[in-house]
């Protein structure tokens, strides 16, 4: 099972955090518009497919096309639990690399956005002051980390759940026979 978990949790982390890292440098380092919710969400969705094909494999190769529902879910939150670690593990050598300039960035264009947006000054003021906040916990690894990790697992929990429940079934997406 660990070895299903490593290739396609380290194949659906890596490929969320490239993505989403290509999107920012694309945008020239917007965190604005690269930070985008939906999309990074899409982004997670897509590759976390990765946790199905994971628990599919996992079921026709080492359990003979059949696997019960418990067993299926946990195939799947490990894959989803290695996809979040190589998740963050890889945002934390972005934010290395790039002198940790992100979250500041993402705070300056969402007080911008509010701006934009005709906030008046008391508003926007204590949106700065929250933002600062934001920018102060953001510093501290004890916060980000976990945070980090929250913003993939749990749609890779939620994949798994789907898988489990889908793949517990041996007549859905049956394992095919090689001809001889």
């Amino acid at each position: 099972m660990s070895k299903y978990a490593l290739a396609y949790g380290g194949a659906a982390g890596a490929v969320v955090i490239a993505v989403i890292i290509v999107g920012i440098a694309l945008s020239g380092g917007d965190a604005g518009h690269a930070g985008s919710a939906w999309l990074g969400y899409l982004i997670m969705l897509v590759a976390l497919t990765l946790v199905f094909v994971g628990v599919k494999r996992y079921r026709d190769r080492e359990k003979g096309g059949v696997i019960r529902f418990l067993p299926a879910l946990g195939v799947g939150l490990s894959i989803a639990a290695v996809a979040g670690v190589v998740y963050v593990a890889l945002w934390e050598a972005y934010l290395a690399f790039t002198d940790y300039g992100f979250i500041r960035a993402y705070a300056d264009a969402a007080l911008e956005a509010k701006k934009a947006k005709g906030l008046d000054a008391a508003a926007l003021e204590a949106e700065a002051a929250r933002m600062e906040v934001l920018v102060r916990r953001y510093a501290n690894p004890l916060f980000r980390l976990p945070m980090t990790f929250m913003e993939i697992f749990p749609v890779g929990a939620l994949i798994a759940l789907v898988s489990a429940a889908i793949l517990r079934n041996p007549r859905a997406f049956p394992a095919t026979r090689r001809a001889s």
